[in-house]
């Protein structure tokens, strides 16, 4: 058997339940799709009707047996917590349909669960590389400009180095959505694809060098040499055509969006490469900021507002998935405080004594 009719139509019901009352993508739902698929085929698609918590339990042991079918290598422990999740939130769902209630259980879905130790090993982070702004700057500077794709690549770095666009909304920005006389892009959800299309007005940020410079060169070649409008995009994909000798080539550019943000990694790590660095992902670039803005806010409101500008709801978001305190940051830290004096000085002995004196004399104690 490769389905189950029964379980299709109790799938189908999941799938909706998801899109209209969860509000999930597309994208997230076919995951969860895989991992019911996934469980169906360990069980030779029996129906869900027939469940028993063995079948769980045999199932994670296959996990643990299984290999990724495009490497080859053992599924990593991120990988088994990813679909263990998706089922258990599913047989959660499933617990509470009529047909199933007396069937399943909701303690059934405790089933799908990796051991604690493994859980830990799913949950680890590895450090991830995070370009510098003196490797930045210099892309910008060593980057070939001969042609106007080689110029356009260029921007393209510049432009998220500048504004911290994702790559999949800089794909489908307009012209009429940069504002270069007020140093701002609006991400506006309607027309540009911005993650959980939430509306983001941008300012540039202050990152120095020539990001800036090569933005507004960039934006004033469309408008002056292309003749492009408003509508057009920012950053055009690439109008392939025959070259002198009949061969498909890119021959320049074309007046589309890119279909995804494909293009752009691969610009990036050609660029990065090409001058002997590691090969950074547009992605990076907003961990790069974050880490900037750690250095240059001044208070937390100035931090706050850096958050914002990354579209980041909360500051907390910006501190524990974007900004942590790199390797070799965190040693030169702590290196730092065995030179400082381990004693207060007289300043901040003083201004302690006056917070006490503060407090007391709130307390109606006189000192």
């Amino acid at each position: 058997m490769k389905h189950n009719e029964e379980n299709e139509r109790i799938k189908r019901a999941y799938r909706l339940h998801l899109k209209a009352a969860c509000g999930l993508s597309d994208a997230s739902i076919d995951v969860a799709s895989a991992a019911i698929h996934r469980f169906e085929e360990s069980t030779g698609f029996r129906s869900f009707k027939k469940f028993h918590f063995e079948q769980a339990i045999a199932f994670r042991r296959r996990l643990d047996e299984a290999r990724n079918e495009r490497t080859g290598k053992p599924l990593s422990k991120a990988t088994a917590l990813q679909i263990l999740t998706a089922l258990r939130a599913y047989f959660l769902w499933l617990a509470a349909q009529p047909g199933y209630r007396s069937r399943i259980r909701y303690s059934d879905a405790d089933y799908f669960r990796l051991s604690e130790k493994d859980a830990r090993v799913a949950k680890a982070t590895k450090p991830r590389p995070v370009p510098t702004p003196e490797q930045i700057e210099s892309v910008l500077e060593r980057s070939p400009i001969a042609t106007v794709i080689e110029r356009r690549n260029r921007a393209i770095v510049a432009f998220i180095w500048l504004t911290g666009v994702r790559d999949g909304a800089l794909v489908t920005l307009k012209l009429k959505h940069v504002d270069l006389a007020n140093e701002l892009v609006d991400q506006d959800p309607r027309e540009v694809r911005t993650k959980n299309s939430k509306q983001l007005r941008t300012t540039f940020f202050r990152v120095g060098g020539s990001a800036q410079r090569i933005v507004e060169e960039w934006i004033a070649e469309l408008r002056r040499d292309h003749l492009w409008g408003n509508d057009d995009p920012v950053f055009p994909a690439t109008a392939i055509g025959q070259d002198s000798e009949q061969h498909f080539a890119a021959i320049g550019l074309a007046r589309a969006h890119w279909a995804s943000a494909d293009a752009v990694q691969k610009i990036f790590k050609q660029l990065f490469v090409g001058i002997g660095l590691h090969g950074f992902n547009p992605h990076s670039f907003r961990h790069a900021l974050a880490a900037l803005g750690e250095r240059t806010c001044q208070n937390p409101e100035q931090f706050k507002a850096w958050s914002q500008n990354l579209g980041h709801e909360g500051v907390l978001t910006t501190f524990s998935s974007y900004g942590p305190v790199s390797e070799q940051r965190q040693a030169e830290l702590i290196k730092g405080l065995a030179r400082c004096s381990c004693g207060p000085d007289e300043a901040s002995a003083s201004a302690l004594a006056q917070a006490a004196i503060g407090v007391l004399r709130q307390l109606g104690v006189r000192p």
